[in-house]
């Protein structure tokens, strides 16, 4: 049987686990780097790092700093903006913050939609931009938007 957890334990469990925004964070260095097609260890190289601490990175298990996210923005060429788009409101906005220092945190993760970070949707768009023909690559665009359902 399990012992219950004091309050002391779980504020240490919870300060354990990756912020949503950290974790955000990382996910939009992942989506990049893969669309760039640059390994871990390449940006690592590039930033002075291991690969393990890219790694890290990408999870949200270390939190960036403001000048190693400048110093990813340059080497990902995007604006430090970047990182942050698309960030679900539960976890950028005032309110959610708000909500979650009130302890009316969601327990079901904000990330649930991986669309945009599985392997396929990453290597299919790599393969759609390495197409160097626009009018090729416009009528790949055109066959696949045929070929899905009408909402």
């Amino acid at each position: 049987m399990k012992e219950p957890v004091s309050g002391q334990d779980a504020k240490a469990e919870r300060e354990h686990r990756p912020s949503p925004i950290d974790v955000h964070v990382g996910s939009r260095v992942r989506l990049r780097r893969t669309l760039l097609g640059m390994s871990q260890e390449r940006l690592g190289e590039a930033l002075g790092l291991t690969f393990q601490q890219v790694q890290k990175y990408e999870r949200g298990v270390n939190r960036i700093g403001a000048s190693r996210l400048f110093d990813l923005s340059r080497v990902l060429d995007v604006p430090i903006s970047f990182f942050f788009d698309d960030m679900p409101g539960q976890v950028g906005g005032s309110q959610g913050f708000a909500r979650r220092v009130a302890g009316f945190a969601e327990e079901s993760s904000p990330f649930e939609d991986d669309t945009l970070h599985r392997r396929e949707t990453l290597e299919l768009v790599r393969a759609y931009y390495r197409i160097q023909d626009p009018a090729v690559r416009r009528r790949v665009f055109d066959l696949i938007k045929a070929m899905t359902p009408v909402e």
